[in-house]
Formats: C-alpha cells, sequence, structure tokens
C-alpha cells in the first residue's frame, strides 16, 4: 500500500524487510526559475527488497522531517536564494561581487540537497524498526569489536539520526557491506581503503529507537 503525500511524493509504508514488488509514483521538484526545463511526473518502478541498493528505511519522525525540509528548500527557500542573486546582480560588476557568488554558490548547494532528498524520499520506506533478531540490517544499532575496540553505532542511512550522537555507517561503506545480514556473535572481516584487514565481532544489533 503506497500514500501519496503533499509533495507528490508516494511512499511505501512498512518495514523493508517483507519483499516483494512496488510501483513508486513521484513529482519531481520544479527546476530553478529561468530554467528551460518543464516540470513532469516521473514513475519509477523498483523492487521493494532490503537488498536493493535503492531501497531506504526512515522513521516516521525522519521521513517528515525530511518531507518539511524537501517541501521548503524547493519552495520558499529556492525564491529567497534567487531573490537574493537578482538583488546582489543589480549592484553591477559580478566579477567582484562576493554577495552574487556566495548566492550562487548556496544555490547550487540547495538545488543538490533538494535532488538529493527526493530521490531519497522516493524510496523510502517508512515504519517501525526492523525486528529484534540480532541481525544487521538497516535501521539497527550495532554493538562490535572492530580491530579490537568495542564500537557502537547506527547502520543505514545518516538522516535516520537525526540530532543522536550515534555514528551512522550506510550499508555501501566498506564495514557496512561486510557486516550487512551478519548476526550477533558473528566474526568477519573486511578491507580497509588502505588495503588492511580489519576483523569485526558483531556483539549485538538492536533495532534504532530514535
Amino acid at each position: 500500500m503506497y500514500d501519496e503525500e503533499p509533495h507528490g511524493i508516494a511512499v511505501r509504508r512498512g518495514p523493508p524487510h517483507h519483499g516483494g514488488r512496488c510501483r513508486l509514483t513521484c513529482r519531481a521538484p520544479g527546476p530553478a526559475p529561468g530554467s528551460s526545463s518543464d516540470p513532469r511526473r516521473t514513475t519509477v518502478s523498483t523492487h521493494a527488497h532490503e537488498t536493493d541498493e535503492n531501497a531506504q528505511w526512515l522513521t516516521q519522525e525522519a521521513y517528515d522531517r525530511l518531507k518539511a525540509e524537501l517541501e521548503h528548500l524547493s519552495g520558499p527557500g529556492r525564491q529567497e536564494i534567487v531573490d537574493r542573486i537578482e538583488s546582489a546582480r543589480e549592484e553591477g560588476d559580478l566579477k567582484e561581487n562576493g554577495g552574487y557568488h556566495a548566492a550562487k554558490e548556496e544555490q547550487g548547494k540547495a538545488e543538490a540537497r533538494i535532488r538529493y532528498l527526493t530521490d531519497l524520499l522516493e524510496n523510502a520506506y517508512v515504519g517501525d524498526a526492523p525486528a529484534g533478531d540480532g541481525t544487521v540490517v538497516p535501521g539497527m544499532v550495532v554493538t562490535a569489536k572492530i580491530a579490537g575496540n568495542t564500537m557502537t553505532f547506527l547502520f543505514g542511512n545518516r538522516e535516520i539520526a537525526g540530532n543522536s550522537d550515534l555514528e551512522v555507517y550506510s550499508a555501501s561503506s566498506p564495514i557496512g557491506a561486510a557486516i550487512n545480514g551478519a548476526k550477533a556473535g558473528d566474526s568477519l572481516s573486511y578491507a580497509a581503503p588502505n588495503g588492511k584487514e580489519i576483523l569485526v565481532e558483531i556483539v549485538s544489533a538492536e533495532p534504532f529507537t530514535g
């Protein structure tokens, strides 16, 4: 079942571990004012499975927070930057206009964030954390001995963490790719970016509660 959100994003409700096929329909945010591109409705089809690279589990709190940020950035936030650019442009001599260049740089960062959030929310699974069966999957707080040092971190998308002080490792990171699907008590290793083999022992994996 998919719910249509106000921003035009259809999101799957429920944990990302039940498999199946889903179809997502979204309306991408419009282009920056002045662009020749026309907004259009896009449809994305994907397999809803925890092994999908695009599948992202989010808490309801994280989803609501990110959706609100996207709505601001693609609406009033985008217009505010455009207004600052136009105001700075009227001052003339753009080559030496620090305010103009700062606003243009901010615009580039904002548009990149809009694209990132749109893609993330299109592929989001929203709902309860995964089952607490000790398996390392996105949405779990993992305690592990890494090269002899005990560490506790959140496994999944860093946007889930919000204001939490937890370190975050994604499934695409070297350690994340190695521990994904492991269980408490498992010992494994992964290659660090410098080529060194790092030993890891999974101590526990518990659902993230925010």
